[in-house]
């Protein structure tokens, strides 16, 4: 049976290995799908030892997208662009990373959450791993603007940089955000799993606007919360990006597409949608007479 695994720090939390066995089932695919927990020294001699175990392809999740590219004998252009890599696919000698996190990203966006990105002004939060990950997909849907903003001003002017002929991009500090307003705000920092303050100003989601979080369960409510304090239509986790993410990988790997629409139905958690529904734990009318800062990751 050919084995596939993600591996990350935490892990635990992971729903991988549950969408993965629902698109084998589906596609009648036999393979087992593990989830490992790998701390950063750790990530080279466990690739080393996952291939020597006969593993097929792996998914890769935080900490490691950007520090497992280096590890890899290739990567796909999407990959080398984003300077991270979601997906290994084995080699006879080693692994050829791919990255898939943006492609799932939009999908999610524009096919399950009915949003258009052309057009629009949008908002990344997060120059990391995650967040370079999604800046080529999403530039190619042509939205008017595209504005990166981190903690750390050097990170994302050298991504802009890398990215400004794909479209047009520029770099901002959270301080220089006032006044801005965005159609869509990505948060692509480590939100909740990590809680460094970064803080952004008061009103910066146009009416009418949406917002997403790569990240899903508790990671997710702190965005949430600030979301609805911006008075958001829309707010989502990023649990359709990991399946359509995954399907992507899924496809690399055993080249067939499995059909997302009715496994993200099965692992989809009452935390999507309105604001009023989808933080039912949360009260958005006293959350948005808090401070107008967000306290969520780093980048």
């Amino acid at each position: 049976m050919d084995r596939y695994a993600v591996i990350g720090q935490p892990i635990s939390h992971s729903k991988s290995p549950f969408i993965h066995a629902q698109y084998a089932r589906q596609t009648g695919q036999e393979l087992s799908y593990d989830a490992i927990e790998v701390a950063p020294a750790a990530l080279e001699e466990t690739l080393k030892r996952l291939h020597a175990e006969g593993y097929r392809g792996l998914n890769i999740t935080l900490p490691h997208k950007i520090p497992v590219a280096k590890l890899c004998e290739s990567v796909s252009e999407r990959a080398q662009l984003a300077g991270a890599v979601n997906t290994l696919i084995r080699t006879d000698t080693g692994w050829r990373g791919d990255n898939t996190d943006g492609e799932g990203l939009v999908r999610d966006i524009t096919h399950h959450l009915g949003l258009q990105i052309a057009g629009k002004r949008v908002l990344v939060l997060g120059a990391g791993g995650a967040g370079r990950g999604i800046l080529k997909p999403l530039l190619d849907q042509k939205p008017a603007e595209l504005v990166l903003s981190g903690r750390n001003p050097w990170k994302p002017e050298e991504l802009v940089e890398q990215f400004k002929a794909l479209g047009k991009i520029r770099p901002a500090t959270h301080i220089a955000l006032k006044g801005d307003l965005f159609d869509l705000i990505i948060n692509a920092t480590s939100a909740g799993h990590s809680g460094v303050e970064l803080r952004l100003p008061g009103q910066i989601l146009a009416e009418g606007g949406a917002c997403y979080d790569l990240s899903y369960g508790k990671a997710f409510e702190p965005f949430a919360a600030w979301a609805c304090t911006q008075d958001a239509v829309r707010v989502s986790d990023g649990l359709g990006m990991l399946v359509e993410q995954a399907a992507a990988a899924f496809e690399i790997w055993r080249g067939v597409k499995p059909d997302t629409k009715t496994v993200l139905q099965r692992v989809r958690q009452p935390q999507s949608g309105e604001c009023a529904i989808e933080t039912a734990t949360l009260d958005s009318g006293k959350a948005r007479d808090k401070a107008t800062h967000l306290t969520i990751g780093q980048d």
